[in-house]
């Protein structure tokens, strides 16, 4: 399948287009919104929240991800793939943490240009007929390459990297990597760990362990972006305290 992660929105035009291009080119292939409020002209955020959705995709499938504020500028057009998985997308650390998580990995820039490529939108003209090809098994213009890299991005962040709509904001912290007993500390307030909403009070904030795999702040039954202040980027305090 071909699934589209950007920062598009669900309003006006965009994933309709890339969407209606995906269909021309690889009508066989199934095409799923993956997400399409990433973290707007913030590809930092974005790589730790693709990274951890991209631990569900199988080998084969394809994500077109968009979160490209560069978009028309020098960064390079690159099809990666990261343990049988193909990314499509900007050079511009969208897929670092894709990349330094993979056990095989290969880089390339893509050479192809659409006979018309739109300065403010490669997503459409660009990178999704990219995508279909791939998906289509198709491997050509693509052209062996070292992409840029972010040495000093952690591992894993402490910082939040998406608020849904219920206020939950997910952070960059793999939950595997954090022991039960530790406390968090963010928005003023001091946080502890809780398996399930219903284990703590209404209007009590708590940290667990999200469907994808990451630390994520909640209040049950409450908005917790609005209540501690969370936005992407917001940084979180780790207080090991034991267990």
């Amino acid at each position: 399948m071909i699934l589209m992660f950007t920062d598009f929105g669900h309003g006006g035009p965009y994933l309709g287009e890339m969407e209606a291009v995906l269909a021309r080119h690889a009508p066989e292939v199934p095409r799923i919104r993956l997400m399409a409020d990433a973290p707007a002209f913030a590809p930092r955020p974005s790589a730790y929240l693709l990274a951890a959705l991209a631990t569900r995709f199988a080998p084969g499938d394809v994500c077109l991800a968009v979160v490209d504020p560069g978009v028309g500028g020098e960064r390079l057009p690159l099809a990666l793939e990261a343990d049988g998985r193909w990314f499509v997308g900007p050079d511009n650390g969208l897929f670092e943490l894709v990349m330094r998580r993979a056990e095989r990995l290969r880089c390339f820039a893509i050479d192809w240009c659409p006979p018309e490529l739109s300065a403010s939108f490669h997503g459409r003209d660009l990178f999704a007929p990219v995508a279909a090809r791939l998906a289509r098994g198709e491997r050509r213009d693509l052209r062996p390459v070292e992409p840029t890299r972010f040495a000093d991005w952690p591992d894993d962040w402490a910082a939040v990297v998406y608020v849904d709509g219920y206020g939950n904001a997910m952070t960059g912290l793999r939950a595997e990597r954090v022991a039960a007993a530790t406390v968090l500390e963010i928005g003023g307030r001091r946080i502890a760990r809780a398996r399930t909403f219903e284990a703590v009070p209404g209007g009590t904030a708590f940290w667990y362990a999200n469907s994808a795999g990451l630390v994520e702040i909640a209040v049950n039954r409450g908005h917790a972006a609005r209540e501690l202040g969370l936005a992407p980027g917001t940084p979180v305090v780790v207080r090991r305290t034991g267990g």
